[in-house]
């Protein structure tokens, strides 16, 4: 029982690391700009050296930044609950920590896919038409790795709860 919680805790530890500099670092996109090499994250876009703060308000890349920082707060809680169950901390005598913890790395799962899913769509078929020579980078890899680092937390956290509740029908907790 405590290596899936432990597990669950090491996926999700590291899907909130991938997740924070994903969402951080600039190189979601590389592509060519007049001949020259040029990168793009959800908060700047550099080109020869030099990097700029987007201040347009694009409707895509505001909703992947809201995913993407909802996510990282869902996870985020989700560390805090699954260390909490996983010390025994005990606020809740009939609240299953452990099985919420899982449903809060699912969700922000969830946050990710949709976040990435947005940009995905959007920079097929608009901003690689606009650049002719373009691939995602970096940051962007690591956000689907976080997505997927995140879903194995929430696995192992609900894998063992079937056995519990079996267990729990027969004996009656005070």
């Amino acid at each position: 029982m405590y290596s899936f919680i432990g597990g669950g805790l090491f996926c999700a530890i590291v899907g909130n690391v991938l997740l924070v500099v994903s969402t951080a670092t600039d190189y979601w996109m590389q592509y060519r700009l007049s001949g020259n090499s040029a990168h793009q994250g959800l908060w700047r876009y550099c080109t020869s050296n030099k990097c700029y703060m987007q201040t347009d308000s694009i409707v895509y890349w505001n909703a992947t930044r809201a995913f993407m920082i909802l996510s990282g707060m869902s996870c985020f809680a989700g560390i805090i609950a699954g260390i909490m169950s996983f010390s025994h901390f005990s606020s809740f005598e009939r609240f299953n920590r452990s099985f919420a913890t899982g449903i809060m790395f699912f969700v922000s799962s969830f946050f990710v896919l949709l976040g990435m899913a947005i940009y995905t769509g959007v920079t097929i078929n608009f901003l690689g038409k606009r650049y002719g020579d373009w691939r995602f980078s970096w940051s962007y890899i690591l956000g689907w790795v976080a997505m997927l680092m995140n879903f194995f937390a929430g696995q192992e956290l609900c894998l063992w709860q079937p056995s519990m509740i079996f267990h729990n029908m027969f004996i009656d907790i005070p």
